[in-house]
């Protein structure tokens, strides 16, 4: 593993060094990516290993520019917007790919996120290598942030740092967030993370009912519904005792297929609902009485994620950190039911946008 400074970048090894293969750490706008050559199979498993994660997740690429990007993606109007107006930049725009890219780059579904980052080292990089490279964050799965150095290199095992050619080290990186991603494989984009590119995601409405909330759940569920069994959906659910968490947790069961009798997991925090015609499950959990954020691992929320379930999480502000760790692998939308200012019976005002 060699460190260099960025004023003393050759591009010359760093292309060397993709060219064979081998795994670079470099700075972005946002936070320390990691880049193998995306079209080099051996290359990506070297990634896996290094991320831990398993294989079938796919890896957003970084090209240099829109021209590049349109080798490995079709781009519709609603992406070469999105392209014009914030690109260069942090924002991740997912596509239907052309297959040009190695095994394991691309979604199950045939989908590609494409990265142009606002940060001219990296486009000259690729542009003399010619070929993308991955871009995904430095650290390892659920590993913190990486804004400096340090913060990647102290959360690796020996055999992960052997598995680093090179790090270009720009210092301590401003603690922005992570790259906005939305998803144009339909006409209309969808927002699957916010980052400080802010893509209008967030609504409001008024419920005057238990019926009407549950109507908002299934609305907000037709919405997302497409990536079902492509990412995790997390519903974050916000709101005091008795505002109609379990209410709208039981309007999106309904919207899924569910015709058991959804219930409160408020004394065994979590219950588990088989979707109708499908392999997957709604998890309802209740993390009301945790203590620590961490005590959700104990129930194998991690798992859970990696499984492509429905979520929905009561009382998601206690453990808010953890859900906010599984930005890059599922899509986490935040729904706060609140009673309104002149409180009526029965009426809530309910927010929802997306995880940033």
């Amino acid at each position: 593993m060699k460190i260099i400074r960025e004023k003393d970048v050759d591009l010359k090894e760093i292309i060397d060094v993709l060219e064979k293969g081998g795994v670079v750490i470099y700075p972005t706008e946002t936070l320390y990516g990691v880049g193998v050559d995306a079209t080099n199979q051996k290359a990506v498993r070297k990634l896996n290993i290094y991320k831990r994660r398993p294989a079938g997740k796919p890896y957003s690429i970084a090209v240099s520019d829109i021209s590049m990007a349109k080798k490995y993606v079709f781009l519709n109007n609603t992406a070469k917007n999105i392209y014009k107006t914030f690109l260069p930049g942090p924002v991740t725009v997912i596509s239907k790919g052309k297959h040009k890219v190695t095994t394991g780059i691309e979604s199950e579904s045939g989908t590609l996120g494409i990265r142009i980052p606002d940060y001219p080292l990296i486009r000259n990089i690729i542009k003399l290598y010619k070929k993308p490279i991955t871009a995904t964050s430095a650290n390892a799965s659920y590993k913190k942030r990486p804004y400096k150095i340090e913060d990647i290199l102290d959360n690796l095992s020996v055999s992960q740092k052997r598995l680093i050619d090179i790090i270009i080290n720009a210092g301590k990186l401003p603690h922005n967030e992570p790259s906005t991603v939305i998803d144009t494989t339909y006409d209309n984009g969808t927002v699957l993370r916010q980052g400080d590119v802010y893509l209008k995601n967030e609504n409001q409405i008024l419920s005057k009912s238990a019926e009407d909330t549950k109507n908002i759940a299934k609305e907000l569920w037709q919405k997302y519904e497409t990536f079902m069994g492509k990412r995790a959906i997390v519903f974050a659910l916000l709101g005091e005792m008795g505002s109609g968490k379990t209410i709208f947790t039981k309007g999106l069961a309904k919207a899924i297929g569910i015709n058991d009798m959804v219930t409160s997991p408020s004394f065994n925090i979590v219950n588990e609902y088989k979707i109708k015609k499908s392999v997957y499950k709604l998890i309802h959990i209740d993390v009301w009485r945790i203590q620590n954020p961490n005590e959700v691992y104990d129930i194998n929320i991690s798992e859970k994620i990696n499984e492509k379930f429905v979520i929905s999480i009561e009382w998601a502000d206690k453990i808010t950190n953890v859900i906010r760790k599984f930005n890059d692998e599922a899509i986490i939308i935040w729904v706060k039911i609140d009673y309104p200012a002149n409180k009526k019976e029965g009426e809530r005002i309910i927010r929802w946008g997306v995880s940033s």
